[in-house]
């Protein structure tokens, strides 16, 4: 699924700088000199097992580099369950009991090119356990969460007042942030949940999308945070005016902007295609359900587009994918249906992909106006957009962040 979570790599972090001499050093020389030789030569690694080949470990460091790490037979290996505060309820292991995809942190001798670690110490956390543990965690997110959009911020006060639900049923909840709440934002042009930064109350603006897991009051207006995420997203549609699969990039002329956009389409961005029976009865739906809203047309903002503002930032309606915190769920309306008829459909690619298609798009808000990395891509959707292009946009999730299926069976994080 994940490689790894932000929660888990703090933890680990956490857990070595403290106690990491619990794990004793294989030389029995003098304590004195063990403590000088530590000084100079220690090194640290934190990643996760990419192979095993004899007495040897490549280790994917976390930030993307290989290293080489030798095991010794006097090299001291321990387990530790996530969650554990320190290394009082470690688990020795043997070298044969780790396993490719595992997160371990290295404790030895760099070589002087610093590619190989000769370990003195390692301490590991077994995929399965990790595994375990996310499941866990999306299920938590899935039962305590909620998310919407950002109508205001007081940082002095540690409160977000959020738009839960879709634009017929939407409320305002105060999220109360607190000491202990752990906030982080997701960064620009990426759509790993694993690449989000810690971040403060005051980094969250109107406009933002953001997730909360905690606890809900008994009249639902009050919400206090355990766990927030936090990111400006953009919603992008219009006709696909040309592209590159060499570059992975689709070009796309967009109806709110009026200005074309290169979306970069990754690994992780998620790309279905509805078939023309399936849009023509979704169509109907939000003609149905539009009202006194104005027919908007694929090449028009429409009504609730906002300019600009419309572009910074999906609707409030939109619902999460499956996945750790981009699973928590949104309240209601139209929304659920989408994302598990999305969620039903086979992965398409950008080779499914042709010029003159009509797109939706949600994306993270670039660093450019004309480049955006998309985290959905729906084709297929010239009728939706035809009948009620507010609506449409409003089915499309900004929040399976981590890539994979909207309706959960997928990576799709927070």
């Amino acid at each position: 699924m994940f490689g790894k979570t932000p929660a888990v790599t703090l933890w680990l972090i956490a857990v070595i700088a403290a106690p990491i001499a619990a794990v004793p050093p294989a030389s029995s020389a003098p304590r004195g000199m063990q403590d000088q030789q530590a000084a100079s030569a220690v090194a640290r690694q934190l990643g996760t097992i990419k192979t095993i080949r004899g007495t040897t470990i490549t280790l994917t460091t976390d930030n993307g580099k290989d290293i080489d790490v030798q095991i010794a037979d006097t090299t001291r290996i321990v387990s530790v369950e996530p969650g554990s505060k320190d290394l009082k309820a470690a688990v020795v292991l043997a070298f044969k009991d780790l396993q490719v995809g595992d997160r371990i942190l290295v404790r030895g001798q760099a070589s002087p090119d610093e590619k190989s670690l000769a370990a003195v110490g390692v301490i590991a956390m077994k995929h399965t356990d990790l595994e375990a543990k996310k499941q866990h965690e999306r299920d938590d997110w899935q039962k305590r969460g909620i998310g919407g959009l950002v109508s205001a911020v007081d940082p002095a006060a540690g409160t977000v007042i959020v738009g839960v639900g879709s634009a017929t049923t939407k409320t305002n909840v105060t999220i109360a942030i607190t000491k202990s709440t752990v906030v982080r934002r997701y960064a620009s042009d990426s759509v790993k949940f694993d690449d989000a930064k810690s971040a403060t109350v005051d980094q969250i603006k109107p406009g933002d999308q953001i997730r909360a897991r905690g606890t809900r009051s008994a009249d639902g207006t009050a919400f206090t945070a355990e766990e927030i995420v936090a990111g400006s997203f953009r919603n992008i549609d219009g006709p696909i005016t040309a592209v590159d699969p060499a570059a992975s990039t689709v070009s796309v002329m967009d109806a709110i902007t009026k200005r074309p956009i290169v979306v970069k389409i990754t690994a992780e961005s998620q790309v279905r295609k509805l078939p023309p029976e399936m849009a023509q009865r979704i169509a109907l739906r939000l003609k149905a359900s539009a009202g006194g809203d104005a027919v908007a047309t694929p090449g028009s903002a429409g009504p609730g587009a906002n300019g600009a503002s419309a572009s910074s930032a999906p609707p409030a309606g939109s619902r999460p994918g499956g996945g750790n915190p981009g699973g928590p769920g949104g309240q209601g309306g139209r929304t659920p249906d989408f994302q598990q008829l999305l969620a039903r459909l086979p992965a398409a690619s950008i080779a499914d992909l042709q010029k003159g298609d009509v797109v939706m798009i949600v994306s993270t808000q670039g660093a450019t106006p004309g480049d955006a990395t998309a985290i959905s891509v729906v084709g297929g959707v010239e009728l939706l957009l035809t009948a009620s292009a507010r609506g449409a946009r409003e089915m499309l999730s900004p929040w399976s962040l981590g890539g994979g299926d909207a309706g959960g069976g997928g990576e799709g994080n927070p």
